[in-house]
């Protein structure tokens, strides 16, 4: 696996619910790229339950969203938005696992609409939710300029 950087920790304004590192009421979501997936571990606390030790299905939504924009800014190599995100919650995810393991793909791509499909597993590597995520995108050029989308190297630099 290789780590991608958030080259947006160090642009000006920047808190991003999802993966800013700085946000400390965020979820700090951290990604790497596995072959052709895109896929994030991340530790849910109790602060981000619903039910009493059950994380809110809400903050499971955004996990997925978050991931699925990620796989899209380095599967195209541009910014989207989110057009639609259909999600079948199967098992309750525990604030009280460990950690959490997100993977998402590419699984269709028309015009400037892209599908990701995106899946949550437990600890124990059961499917807890699964997710497709419909992304608009963005001429390069556009999310350069609206969505500060930098280029597309400093996502890995100073990696070997």
């Amino acid at each position: 696996m290789r780590k991608i950087n958030n080259p947006y920790g160090q642009m000006e304004g920047y808190n991003c619910f999802g993966c800013s590192p700085n946000n400390v009421h965020g979820l700090q979501m951290q990604f790497y790229e596995d072959g052709e997936d895109i896929v994030s571990e991340w530790s849910p606390r109790s602060r981000f339950q619903g039910y009493k030790d059950i994380l809110h299905g809400g903050i499971q939504a955004t996990l997925m969203d978050e991931i699925a924009s990620w796989c899209v800014q380095i599967r195209s190599k541009t910014a989207g938005v989110t057009s639609n995100l259909d999600i079948r919650y199967r098992k309750p995810v525990y604030t009280t696992d460990e950690i959490i393991r997100l993977r998402s793909r590419v699984v269709d791509v028309r015009r400037n609409l892209i599908d990701i499909k995106v899946e949550l597993y437990n600890s124990r590597d059961d499917l807890c939710a699964e997710a497709v995520a419909t992304y608009f995108t963005f001429k390069r050029e556009v999310a350069e300029r609206i969505f500060r989308y930098p280029d597309y190297e400093s996502f890995f630099e100073d990696q070997i």
